[in-house]
């Protein structure tokens, strides 16, 4: 089965600050981006099934693509990052934030999750689309869904996941078996 992530556009919300589940809204810049997007889409022809995080910047891109039907999975939501959501990483006074910075896989956001938590939904997700009978995919996610999709399959190792992000907009293909 071939998947086709697809990230959100870019964001409106300061360079540095932590979004995570937040609802944030789209840059003015989104037509431009998503035109890009859906141009790069194309190629690919008929899924078999969309899906969708819930949250508003993906869903919107969904629609503009052409998949307002896409199905909205909570498993697609981007990391929670709790009491972090909506500061600035420098100014986040919680001495707990070292210890995400050196290890964001085992480590808890304050009443949020780790990437181990986020991973472990990708990866019911993902092994529930194993158990259908769909040939080709399309999901409009986040950079961090689809840095665990990444280490799910193999592509990168979790050591990698927060530096190798595909942009806003971006496609990422991968097979699944």
């Amino acid at each position: 089965m071939i998947l086709v992530f697809v990230r959100h556009t870019s964001v409106a919300v300061p360079p540095g600050v932590s979004y995570g589940q937040t609802d944030v809204p789209l840059k003015s810049t989104f037509p431009l981006e998503a035109s890009v997007t859906k141009a790069c889409l194309m190629p690919y022809g008929t899924f078999d099934a969309a899906f969708t995080s819930p949250l508003s910047r993906c869903t919107r891109l969904a629609d503009y693509c052409g998949y307002d039907n896409a199905t909205p999975d909570n498993r697609l939501l981007e990391i929670d990052l709790g009491d972090w959501e909506m500061q600035p990483f420098d100014e986040i006074a919680d001495p707990r934030i070292q210890h995400w910075q050196a290890d964001a896989f085992h480590t808890a956001a304050t009443r949020g999750e780790s990437l181990a938590d986020q991973y472990e939904r990708v990866r019911h997700f993902m092994e529930e689309l194993l158990e259908e009978d769909y040939e080709q995919v399309v999901i409009f996610t986040h950079g961090g869904v689809i840095a665990c999709a990444r280490i799910y399959s193999g592509e990168i190792s979790v050591e990698e996941a927060l530096d190798r992000e595909i942009p806003y907009g971006g496609i990422f293909e991968m097979e699944l078996e």
